[in-house]
């Protein structure tokens, strides 16, 4: 049986890729089969993977809202965009989990021009520039137009002192963070240009999706206990994680949750921050 992509194109149902999908959210075997069951019973030729998605979605929801927000998470970090500005925290955020200082957002003069840098990193007296590429569709994939573009802009950065962190530096490396991936050139081109990649599935073994889950730093917008419009409130206030949810949890209130609300919601979250450590 064939299923539609997001893209439109044709494909084999695969049925293990979906099991695969739902072990990652942290549900139990016995939870997945029964969930593949349900699934199976409604699939026709040419069924679209985006329903077969929320149907998986909704029936993991009933089982366990954490197993869905994890089951989720892939297009909770598509969900901050559109433009991609609350990726860019995000990820700034992440890197902040390894040690890093960080700093977003800022406009810097080249050696010809000037250039917005997405995120600059320090550690250690280094300092390094992110240009995050942030996608709507999940489809779509980082070519090697991309670091060959950003690659300019590092030449023109790099060698040149600039006021950052308090002090002087200048910048010695530079990433490229994309929500979805990257083509085959645009690996071989950064790898041979010493610019470093990071994407949903790329470096194999220290994926966003790792971290993600290494330091439970999940995004708001997969928690499966609040509306889009009151996940884009908290974003709006710099609540970007879960882990800024904890620590302040008064902006529930303040988006007029009521108190029950509240309850599921933190619950949700606790259960995040303390079931997945391991996974």
């Amino acid at each position: 049986m064939k299923v539609t992509k997001f893209s439109g194109e044709l494909v084999y149902f695969d049925k293990s890729k979906l099991e695969k999908s739902l072990q990652k959210s942290g549900a139990d075997q016995v939870m997945v089969d029964r969930i593949l069951s349900e699934i199976e019973k409604t699939l026709y030729e040419g069924i679209p993977t985006k329903k077969i998605y929320k149907l998986a979605f909704q029936l993991l929801k009933k089982l366990s809202n954490a197993h869905a927000a994890r089951y989720n998470l892939r297009t909770a970090v598509q969900n901050l965009g559109p433009a991609g500005f609350y990726f860019e925290k995000f990820i700034a955020k992440l890197f902040e989990k390894e040690g890093f200082q960080t700093q977003t957002n800022l406009i810097v003069n080249g050696k010809c021009i000037a250039h917005e840098v997405d995120v600059l990193l320090k550690k250690e007296n280094t300092i390094s520039m992110i240009e995050c590429k942030f996608h709507g569709n999940q489809d779509a994939k980082t070519d090697v137009k991309v670091p060959l573009y950003i690659l300019s802009r590092f030449n023109d950065l790099k060698n040149k002192d600039f006021t950052v962190f308090n002090s002087t530096y200048s910048i010695e490396n530079c990433w490229i963070v994309t929500n979805n991936r990257f083509t085959e050139d645009a690996i071989q081109f950064a790898a041979c240009s010493g610019l470093h990649l990071l994407s949903w599935d790329y470096p194999k073994g220290n994926t966003i999706r790792n971290k993600i889950d290494a330091y439970q730093l999940y995004p708001v917008t997969c928690l499966t206990t609040l509306s889009l419009a009151e996940k884009n409130k908290l974003l709006m206030q710099e609540i970007i994680t879960v882990q800024d949810l904890i620590q302040h949890p008064d902006w529930l209130q303040k988006i007029e949750l009521s108190p029950q609300r509240i309850k599921n919601c933190l619950r949700e979250v606790n259960q995040l921050c303390t079931q997945y450590s391991k996974l």
